[in-house]
């Protein structure tokens, strides 16, 4: 891995150590892969923090053990191999750090929709897709400027029916990756909070069904899809293991259950590698 500094118009380069790239930070856990969460040290963290950006998106950073550490959510449709974070440790001091995204394979799954217009909508119906993907867009982009998450807990128990990554068909149709964790659980059961954080969204959306977003901090938001009823409402403070809703079967969906995302700089990540345990509790 190499450090590029650029200071008064003039190139440094730098080797990094392999020190420099983190298998935990708090609650993150490293996997330099597509879905994945990449954990890069800037270095010692001053009294101001650099700023980091990939792909023109800012990324959290913060302080961590005496240094500056970048928490970078990689994309499911990122391409493997090397790539390059912006570094702004000052308006005359800025860096490109290079780290190495790494291939993994997810699992194709299979699922048959009976209401075919959420296979494939008509055209009133994607007037409205249209209108809520430029909204949750926004959403998406929101950023706390700290971090208000402490830990993370599973937001309700159940087994896990679909994991995440998995390359996705529909009625043998192809469509997006699954960006989250579907949580089995009877319609009613209550979903909580898994950590600190604000409530940005809640609404009733073509697929997704009743929902709610919640930011915890420099960008990481978590996701709740397919509710049967919301309990919190749009700037909300909540808790963790605060009821937020309970579980239903409204969206596409072929039974209740929850569908539960992370999301860093704008992108789902797996909600594992904020986590302590690879499963949730037993009902």
């Amino acid at each position: 891995m190499n450090l590029i500094f650029l200071i008064g118009g003039v190139f440094f380069s730098a080797a990094l150590q392999a020190s420099d790239r983190r298998d935990s930070v708090l609650f993150f856990e490293a996997s330099h892969t597509p879905g994945g969460i990449a954990l890069i040290d800037l270095g010692p963290a001053d009294s101001a923090l650099p700023r980091a950006s990939w792909n023109n998106r800012p990324v959290a950073v913060i302080p961590y053990a005496g240094n500056a550490i970048a928490i970078v959510g990689i994309p499911l449709s990122a391409e493997v191999g090397d790539q390059q974070l912006q570094v702004n440790y000052s308006s005359s001091d800025s860096s490109v750090v290079k780290f190495e995204i790494s291939p993994f394979e997810y699992e194709v799954q299979r699922l048959t929709i009976t209401n075919k217009r959420k296979v494939n909508p008509k055209p009133i119906d994607m007037k409205r897709i249209e209108k809520e993907n430029k909204r949750l867009k926004i959403v998406k982009s929101s950023r706390a400027d700290k971090l208000i998450a402490e830990s993370f807990d599973w937001p309700l128990a159940g087994p896990v029916s679909s994991p995440f990554g998995l390359k996705r068909f529909y009625n043998d149709q192809p469509r997006r990756p699954h960006g989250g964790i579907d949580i089995a659980a009877p319609e009613g059961t209550e979903i909580v909070a898994p950590a600190d954080g604000v409530v940005l969204e809640t609404g009733n959306y073509f697929f997704n069904g009743n929902s709610v977003f919640i930011e915890h901090g420099l960008g990481l938001q978590t996701f709740y899809a397919h509710m049967s009823r919301i309990d919190v409402k749009e700037g909300q403070r909540v808790s963790q293991g605060e009821v937020i809703g309970a579980v239903g079967a409204t969206g596409r969906v072929t039974g209740p259950h929850l569908h539960w995302s992370v999301g860093l700089n704008g992108t789902w990540v797996n909600p594992l590698l904020v986590l302590d345990t690879a499963q949730p509790p037993a009902q």
